[in-house]
């Protein structure tokens, strides 16, 4: 079933690791508003039904902005779904310890691998029309936090790890990226069907 964020929206390409925007820093957002940013924001809810993430950012479009959005079920059956703009992290995994579980990409295409982040994050940000706003998160939620927020500063998640251990998970995706953008494919196709009706 398509949301109504989605089903707004128009599904862009998803840029992919060693393309020179995921890697540097996304410029900070200095002016707001629906009419701006809205049609960008329902581009990354549709993009990321497609490619069934639970988050995206404005450079995995190919957007250079501090921007990013998220819809996921958490650990606990809790729904959250949002956007956030010049996005800052706060953690403490000295207090709060660390949790450690699989970790995926849209833009490096079907591969995953086991990363430690902190188990708890509060974000602070700001929504489209420029209203700061506070988010705590736990488990899953926080690492979709920390994930997106990092993206944002050029770093994707493959960057925490040894030589070694990236090479190998950018030569998993590099095997499985075919099935993967077959399987987009027709999702976008089922998106376009399901948003005529």
């Amino acid at each position: 079933m398509l949301t109504d964020e989605v089903r707004r929206g128009t599904p862009r390409r998803i840029t992919e690791y060693g393309e020179e925007i995921l890697h540097r820093p996304c410029r900070p957002v200095t002016e707001y508003g629906a009419a701006r940013w809205g049609g960008l924001i329902d581009d990354l809810f549709a993009t990321m039904w497609v490619a069934e993430g639970c988050g995206l950012a404005a450079n995995q479009v190919d957007v250079d902005a501090q921007l990013f959005v998220y819809d996921l079920t958490d650990e606990y059956g809790d729904r959250h779904v949002g956007h956030a703009f010049n996005p800052q992290i706060e953690t403490a995994p000295a207090l709060v310890g660390t949790q450690r579980a699989t970790e995926g990409c849209l833009s490096v295409p079907g591969a995953n691998a086991p990363l430690d982040r902190p188990a708890r994050a509060v974000l602070h940000a700001y929504d489209v029309d420029g209203r700061p706003f506070t988010v705590e998160s736990a488990g899953y939620f926080a690492r979709c936090l920390i994930h997106e927020t990092q993206h944002l500063g050029g770093i994707v998640y493959v960057d925490h790890f040894s030589p070694a251990a990236r090479a190998q998970v950018l030569a998993q995706s590099a095997d499985r990226r075919a099935s993967v953008m077959n399987h987009r494919s027709n999702r976008q196709l089922t998106f376009m069907a399901g948003r005529e009706r």
